[in-house]
C-alpha cells in the first residue's frame, strides 16, 4: 500500500500540493482527478522522488520513500509512466524495454517475453523504432517499460492523453486487467474522469493542490457537484 501523509510541495511562492493525504491499496486502482493545475502530476512526481516535498511523507508498505533517490524508489517497487509517453523515439521497442529492465527482478529474456505476451503488438514491432509507433502503441511501450521491472506500484500519468476514444477504452481495460492479475497498486492520474472512474475502485479529487474528495469511485461519479465543478463532466 502507498500512504501519502500531509504532503506539501511548493515551487517558490506557489503551492502545488497542500497537506495532501491519501491511501492507495494493493490490487486496486486509485484515480487522482482534477482540472489542469490541480497538482496531479506533482503528486506522482513526488511519490517517485522526482520532486522533494517541503513537508509530509510517502511510504510503501510502511517503508518511507520521502527524500530517497528516484532510482532507489524504483528498485523498491515503484514504476512511473510519465505524461507524454516518455519513450526514446530513436531506440527500438526492445531497446526501450531493455532500459526498463535495468532494475528488473527477473531475467531479461523472461521479462521481455512477459511484456510481449501482455502487449502482443510490441512483440510484433520489437525491432521497430519507437518513433514509428502510433500514439497508443507508444503508451503501451511506456507502460511495458515500467512493468518489465515488476513493480508493486504503478503510477500512470494521463495515459489517455491524445488517444482516440477506442484506443483509450482498450488501454483502460488493459490497466484494469493488469491490476487484477498482477496484484498491482495503481495510482491513475487522468483528466478524462469518465474513463478513469469506469475502472477505478477509489477516487481522490484535487483542486488547486488540496483534496476536495476522497471516496469510492462510484460515489465520486454520482456526485453532481464534483462532476460539474471539479471534473468538468457533463451529460
Amino acid at each position: 500500500m502507498i500512504a501519502v501523509e500531509r504532503l506539501t510541495v511548493a515551487f517558490g511562492a506557489i503551492y502545488a500540493l497542500r497537506e495532501v493525504s491519501l491511501r492507495a491499496e494493493t490490487g486496486r486502482i486509485t484515480a487522482v482527478l482534477g482540472a489542469n493545475g490541480a497538482g496531479k502530476t506533482t503528486l506522482l512526481r513526488t511519490i517517485s522522488g522526482l520532486v522533494a516535498p517541503q513537508s509530509g511523507t510517502v511510504s510503501l508498505d510502511g517503508r518511507v520513500l520521502t527524500h530517497r533517490r528516484t532510482e532507489d524508489i524504483a528498485r523498491l517497487g515503484v514504476g512511473h509512466v510519465p505524461e507524454g509517453r516518455g519513450v526514446i523515439a530513436e531506440f527500438t521497442v526492445e531497446e526501450n524495454l531493455r532500459l526498463g529492465a535495468i532494475v528488473a527482478r527477473v531475467p531479461l529474456e523472461e521479462g521481455l517475453a512477459q511484456q510481449y505476451e501482455t502487449f502482443p503488438v510490441l512483440g510484433q514491432r520489437r525491432k521497430q523504432h519507437a518513433a514509428k509507433l502510433s500514439g497508443g502503441e507508444r503508451q503501451m511501450l511506456a507502460m511495458a517499460r515500467a512493468l518489465i521491472a515488476r513493480p508493486s506500484v504503478l503510477l500512470l500519468d494521463e495515459p489517455s492523453l491524445g488517444l482516440a476514444p477506442l484506443v483509450t477504452a482498450q488501454l483502460m481495460a488493459t490497466v484494469a486487467e493488469l491490476c487484477s492479475t498482477k496484484d498491482l497498486t495503481v495510482i491513475l492520474v487522468e483528466q478524462n474522469a469518465s474513463s478513469a472512474l469506469r475502472i477505478a475502485h477509489h477516487a481522490v479529487v484535487l483542486n488547486v493542490g488540496s483534496v476536495v474528495a476522497d471516496a469510492p469511485a462510484e460515489v465520486v461519479a454520482a456526485d453532481e457537484r464534483l462532476r460539474q465543478y471539479y471534473l468538468g463532466m457533463v451529460e
